[in-house]
């Protein structure tokens, strides 16, 4: 279910499931040479639990565009945005600034906030009392599709 759709993020409540979860072979998968073949113990891996920790708190996201590439969002992954944790520096937050969301890296320094870009294409942007701005949420996972 939609929740809300701007230029840069389409926001997205989780479905939560009863299922326990799908077939998961904790035995590591090899990315250079096979090893030789072990015995397979299945266990049920729930995405739920691994990736959300406070259901009430947690939305997902769409991002679309490309100022966060260098932090390993790209255009089209999936955030899981935790809206109960606290900001700080160097976290990845979604925000709402001046009537639009960004996600951006937090920069904050005594009383100044800024909010880095992950791409040298795109400026640093000061937060001042000018702006309409409030955290809105801190990036806890990205789920890409290959």
């Amino acid at each position: 279910m939609i929740l809300h759709k701007s230029n840069a993020l389409t926001f997205f409540t989780p479905k939560t499931t009863n299922s326990l979860g799908t077939p998961f072979f904790d035995t590591g998968i090899s990315a250079g040479f096979p090893s030789p073949a072990e015995d397979f113990k299945e266990q049920r891996l729930s995405l739920d639990k691994e990736l959300i920790k406070n259901k009430e708190a947690t939305f997902f996201a769409r991002v679309s565009g490309q100022s966060m590439i260098g932090a390993g969002l790209d255009d089209n992954d999936l955030l899981v945005i935790d809206r109960s944790l606290e900001p700080s520096n160097n976290k990845i937050a979604v925000c709402f600034l001046d009537g639009e969301f960004t996600v951006k890296r937090l920069k904050v320094d005594k009383d100044d906030v800024w909010l880095q870009p992950e791409n040298p294409n795109y400026p640093i942007i000061k937060i001042t009392s000018d702006n309409d701005f409030i955290i809105w949420g801190i990036v806890t996972s990205v789920i890409k599709k290959v």
